[in-house]
């Protein structure tokens, strides 16, 4: 359940109102989902974030759906049901199998334990592996 109300389009700030416009026409849909629609009641954030999706997700070096893919393992990691969900479907839309998010999901898996074990550890970084 959301701590604020999600805003319907006739109670958008004129501000807000640009931003969502922004959404659909980038993203060629009429549909704005709830996390646009809880951060519309600061006009401020929802630009700056919607401004910073648009440069992170957009293109560049990586493909879409390993964006995609690498958003749903940070998301796991951070524990963020709704952007589990929303970029799942995401990354199946831009063409991610079953195969790929299961094994997606094993190296999260695997990742969070070896994690978690070289800290409690406290394993020293080997020198070959240092960023100099």
């Amino acid at each position: 359940m959301a701590t604020v109300t999600l805003l319907a389009d006739d109670e958008l700030s004129d501000e807000a109102r640009a931003v969502f416009d922004d959404i659909r026409a980038t993203r060629k849909s009429d549909f704005v989902n709830n996390f646009w629609r809880a951060l519309a009641h600061d006009p401020v954030t929802l630009k700056r974030t919607w401004e910073s999706i648009k440069a992170v997700m957009g293109p560049g070096a990586l493909d879409p759906k390993m964006k995609e893919m690498l958003y749903i393992a940070v998301s796991i990691a951070h524990g963020c049901s709704y952007c589990i969900h929303s970029h799942t479907a995401s990354a199946r839309a831009k063409g991610m199998s079953e195969a790929e998010f299961h094994e997606l999901l094993a190296i999260v898996g695997m990742a969070s334990e070896t994690n978690r074990l070289v800290t409690a550890l406290g394993v020293e970084v080997d020198a070959e592996y240092e960023v100099r």
